[in-house]
């Protein structure tokens, strides 16, 4: 049985769930936490480990209604870390899930998906 790692949501970080068996990543609600990297090292420790393994498809379903700076470049660095290891025989995906009415998170998203090639980035606006 692969890994998994969940955190609740707080007044200032969101709930993650990783799923190591299923290739799975979700993470939803605010992140503003006074230190995002240690907040994330396990979560980024899991997936450096696993974007090294033979892996077949990594899903990322990252619905963040808030987040700060630090968590920007902290997400903007997962995605990359996920994009250079996409290829054909590794299925990445990125949804990027939002409402119609969150103008700075669409904005960010539309920004993060410029800076991929390799994985499929979905911009889910609702």
């Amino acid at each position: 049985m692969g890994l998994v790692i969940e955190k609740q949501r707080t007044g200032s970080t969101p709930y993650v769930y990783v799923d190591e068996e299923k290739g799975y990543i979700k993470m939803e609600g605010e992140s503003f936490h006074e230190n995002v990297i240690a907040f994330f090292a396990d979560v980024n420790d899991w997936l450096d480990s696993f974007l090294e393994t033979d892996f077949t498809e990594l899903t990322f379903d990252c619905a963040m209604e808030y987040f700060n700076s630090s968590t920007a470049k902290l997400l903007l660095n997962m995605i990359l870390s996920m994009d250079s290891c996409a290829s054909e025989e590794k299925k990445v995906t990125v949804n990027w899930i939002t409402t119609e009415d969150n103008d700075i998170i669409i904005e960010c998203g539309e920004d993060f998906q410029e800076e991929v090639e390799n994985l499929k980035f979905n911009m889910v606006i609702s």
